[in-house]
């Protein structure tokens, strides 16, 4: 798969099923949830400010919250890209949960939903669900979420089609570029969550030198560096400011040294998301 670098927030990939997906939008994973809270809030405010690409999961809680916020929020539907997650995998838990979050959302057809984590087993069973799901219009692309290179290959070779997307964590200080290059060597569209690292590194010296150099942000030479590798990106935010500051990265480059050195930070995940749990069908 080509490495697409945006230009702008209008950017967009197309995925192996033909699908076009932004390249960019809003994770709200662990926002308030309730009537006028900040997961509603902040779909709205960023829906109205240029978002089309809304990140959210049955494990988030706050699915309805996404389906008041798309109501409000005064752009058509099929303007949007709606994505969200299973949480119980299971045959019969995939298809009775889906339709509870489209309920929730209070939507016709999700654009993207992902399995949110192999560790739970049955898989396969909940990809032939969705598969089903897919083919009645309720979902437009199907893929999974903290999948490694291995979990990839399960899916292969018992002839399951090819994920469209694998949501992974991604930045500076966690590369996974095994995954990474296996995902695009299948024509696997690379979306990467906790861009930011929840803050944890926003201070690291070599990240804050990088963004005086600029006269950026350290979370902006973070999402900078992350479209630069041509990851869909969802930066994870509930505050106006922020939610507009992180917009702010395309009128700018980092350039080859700036990239080699962010490319050489120490490892570490900045989550406790596990991508190397054994596969269990």
């Amino acid at each position: 798969m080509e490495v697409v670098v945006p230009k702008d927030l209008s950017a967009t990939i197309t995925l192996n099923d033909g699908n076009v997906m932004p390249m960019f939008g809003l994770g709200i994973s662990r926002a308030e949830s309730g009537e006028n809270k900040d997961a509603e809030n902040a779909v709205v405010f960023a829906i109205r400010n240029g978002y089309r690409l809304i990140d959210t999961a049955q494990t988030y809680k706050n699915e309805e919250d996404v389906g008041r916020a798309i109501k409000k929020c005064g752009v058509p539907r099929d303007q949007l890209f709606i994505v969200t997650k299973l949480f119980n995998n299971g045959y019969d838990s995939c298809k009775e949960t889906f339709a509870e979050s489209l309920r929730k959302l209070d939507l016709d057809y999700v654009d993207l939903f992902l399995i949110h984590h192999p560790k739970q087993g049955k898989c396969l069973e909940s990809y032939d669900a969705m598969i089903e799901l897919q083919k009645q219009g309720l979902i437009k692309s199907i893929g999974v979420s903290n999948f490694n290179t291995y979990h990839l290959e399960e899916l292969e070779k018992v002839g399951k089609p090819i994920p469209a997307v694998n949501q992974i964590e991604l930045h500076p200080y966690l590369h996974q570029k095994n995954i990474v290059e296996y995902c695009r060597k299948k024509g696997i569209a690379v979306m990467g969550f906790t861009p930011l690292t929840r803050g944890y590194k926003l201070h690291d010296p070599p990240l804050i030198e990088i963004a005086k150099r600029y006269d950026k942000t350290t979370s902006q030479i973070l999402l900078r560096w992350s479209i630069q590798h041509g990851y869909i990106t969802i930066p994870k935010s509930v505050t106006p400011k922020r939610i507009l500051e992180n917009l702010e990265i395309y009128d700018f480059s980092l350039n080859k040294e700036d990239i080699i050195t962010m490319d050489q930070f120490p490892q570490q995940s900045c989550t406790d998301v596990n991508t190397n749990d054994p596969w269990k069908g």
